[in-house]
């Protein structure tokens, strides 16, 4: 585990570098990452690449000792290189590109753009990928911070018309499996199939979900452009992409499949804010005391979504040092915070991590964002805390070599994801804060839990959780099945076995392909205003209350493998099963049929965490966090206020916004 810092050369003089250099190896800096918005300094005009700035920048840097990370700088291209070809920008409506300002809002399918890049990253690693120095490289930089995957160029359709061939053959199987027959919208030709940038009603959802997969894999493609390019001409260089989670327009899994490992940018105080909007239900209160320490459930969500696409250690690329400059609200934060941070990002699998930025920058945009110096060059309250922690680094090393161990999962996928988003059935039924609900239920109860793909090696685990299966193929089922019969367990929840892969209701009663799985079949479903709700009566202790959003009536199978665990006491479904565990093999197959509440799901989960054999549960106050790392514990409080709650059989009391370690044998 090793510390480090982002740092924006193009902003200081040269003799600044030599300065900032010195000054972090003395504050116990390790590694310094730059570079991924400097391909006006690095190709001034055309052709025309200037390297004796990058050499002495690097040789500045390496004189103390500090390990380089460099970014591709394809994010931002230069202006000579937009006015040649302003059609390298995205194109929304008759408009290319927002303005010549504007990052991050290039199209990765421009034939011009894709020559550019490769160009100039070949260059760059010819240059500079036997340097020994450089330890590695970040591709671009947040892909997708602001829709930039989104365009409706000629090219753009051009590419997508293709990709629709190379995954239909043929426009008549195309035309079967979208079901394009309804409404008279089927195809004759590919060349009539074009992304549809904006609807005043109905869009066929099969369409719509190829295209959001389309532009998905353009980017993908694109980070394969430059990885192939700098592993052609390096050795021993990682390459590794900072993810940003300010949309979630492209799959994340996929992304990280020809990476080293994964990257993100952990901005807790900003992100509570942003991110709030989405994970939180429309009338769930977001804790008041992340204001200026973030909030603990969104970061450590974020942090686990990273090492999940993986299933592995991940870097966080740029961690907040000081209050952020892009929220509607920007506050300060409070002295501990980034201890606090660091310390919660290593034991959720962080091998290292680097604040941003190392200075505040004086110009452009970003100028009241803070960094680890201030504008002066004077050390801010980052500074110093980062120095206080020094002597804590190497017990964090130790933690970071100790595996994480995992008995619980919950399984996702980002076509269930925007497949849900574009037909939701009620507008405030979010697969996405059905996820996290989940995780902030597990993680109140002390549990570890992963974040994974389907194509996860479920033996693992004890406990799989699928908020969702929306969208279900055979192969999947099949290895759903494997796993509980030989000895796993599964939670499903509502809407699952709803669709095929191409976003098409299926033919078989619902379940659909979980039927057998399930053990029963789903004879009604319907959501419900906020103001109807519906009694449910559990054989779970401590679940009960009301449910409205969603129900199904789930109608089990007549056999003893099938037990019915709640039932709805009123209205259209009264005396109909609310959940069922189905014994199927060696596990079980439990299947819920209705949206829970905070405190329904936290029965549910507690059940099936002491039923199904996969550990203990604790009863943390709101704002406490325990992350396990082999037999170490350790118990956060990133509240303001003192906690006292029990750990291991011990009366535990935190003070406000510290952590403590708890070492079992």
């Amino acid at each position: 585990m090793r510390l480090g810092v982002c740092y924006y050369p193009e902003q200081w003089p040269e003799d600044r570098w030599i300065v900032d250099a010195k000054l972090m190896h003395d504050l116990g800096i390790k590694i310094v990452r730059f570079g991924e918005y400097s391909w006006s300094k690095l190709e001034p005009q055309k052709g025309n690449f200037q390297w004796t700035w990058l050499e002495k920048l690097i040789q500045a840097f390496s004189s103390e000792g500090l390990d380089i990370v460099l970014g591709t700088p394809t994010a931002k291209p230069p202006i000579w290189l937009i006015n040649e070809n302003p059609n390298i920008l995205v194109k929304s409506g008759n408009t290319y590109g927002k303005d010549l300002k504007s990052k991050l809002n290039i199209c990765v399918n421009n034939p011009f753009y894709i020559e550019s890049t490769f160009n100039l990253i070949s260059e760059l690693s010819k240059k500079f990928g036997g340097n020994p120095k450089i330890i590695g490289w970040q591709i671009d930089n947040k892909f997708h911070i602001d829709k930039s995957s989104r365009c409706f160029c000629e090219y753009c359709s051009k590419k997508f018309q293709q990709w629709l061939k190379d995954k239909y053959i043929s426009v008549d199987q195309l035309n079967k499996d979208w079901g394009t027959f309804y409404w008279g919208e089927s195809f004759s030709d590919w060349d009539q199939i074009n992304p549809i940038e904006h609807s005043n009603g109905y869009v066929n959802p099969s369409y719509q979900l190829d295209f959001r997969r389309f532009c998905s894999d353009s980017i993908i493609k694109f980070q394969k452009l430059q990885i192939d390019t700098i592993r052609a001409y390096t050795t021993n260089q990682f390459a590794t992409h900072n993810f940003s989670f300010t949309n979630f327009e492209i799959d994340f899994y996929r992304l990280g499949v020809d990476l080293d490992f994964v990257s993100w940018n952990s901005y807790p105080t900003g992100q509570a804010e942003t991110l709030s909007k989405f994970l939180y239900g429309p009338k769930e209160q977001v804790p008041e005391f992340v204001y200026d320490l973030g909030d603990p459930y969104i970061t450590g969500f974020l942090h686990n979504c990273a090492r999940g696409f993986k299933n592995s250690h991940f870097w966080v690329m740029e961690q907040q040092c000081g209050h952020v400059d892009w929220g509607d609200i920007n506050p300060g934060i409070r002295i501990g915070a980034i201890r606090l941070w660091t310390w919660h990002a290593v034991t959720c699998g962080a091998e290292a991590i680097l604040f941003s930025r190392w200075r505040s920058s004086r110009f452009s945009s970003d100028q009241l964002e803070a960094g680890i110096l201030r504008h002066d060059g004077t050390p801010a309250n980052g500074f110093h805390e980062i120095a206080n922690m020094l002597p804590e680094v190497p017990v964090l090393v130790q933690i970071d070599e100790i595996p994480l161990i995992t008995k619980v999962a919950i399984l996702t996928k980002y076509d269930d994801l925007w497949a849900l988003s574009e037909e939701t059935h009620r507008k405030d039924l979010s697969y996405l804060r059905l996820v996290f609900r989940y995780y902030r239920v597990l993680t109140s109860l002390g549990v570890s839990v992963d974040i994974s793909p389907y194509e996860t090696n479920f033996s693992d685990y004890r406990l799989l959780i699928v908020p969702i299966l929306y969208l279900s193929d055979a192969a999947l089922v099949r290895k759903l099945e494997a796993f509980v019969a030989q000895g796993g367990s599964v939670l499903f929840g509502p809407h699952s076995g709803f669709k095929n892969e191409s976003n098409v209701v299926v033919e078989e009663p619902l379940p659909g392909l979980l039927l057998n799985l399930v053990g029963g079949k789903i004879s009604n479903w319907q959501t419900l205003p906020d103001f109807v709700r519906f009694s449910i009566r559990s054989e779970i202790s401590e679940l009960s209350g009301d449910v409205s959003a969603w129900i199904e009536a789930i109608l089990p199978e007549e056999n003893e493998a099938v037990s019915i665990l709640a039932r709805y006491l009123g209205g259209p479904l009264s005396g109909r099963a609310a959940m069922t565990v189905h014994s199927f093999g060696a596990g079980n197959a439990y299947y819920l049929g209705f949206y829970p509440n905070l405190e329904q799901l936290k029965a549910i989960v507690k059940y099936l965490i002491q039923h199904e054999g996969c550990g203990s549960v604790l009863d943390l106050p709101d704002g406490v966090i325990v992350n396990q790392r082999g037999n170490n514990r350790v118990a956060f409080n990133f509240t303001r206020n003192e906690k006292t709650f029990v750990l291991d059989d011990e009366l535990v009391t935190l003070p406000p916004r510290d952590f403590r370690f708890n070492i079992r044998d």
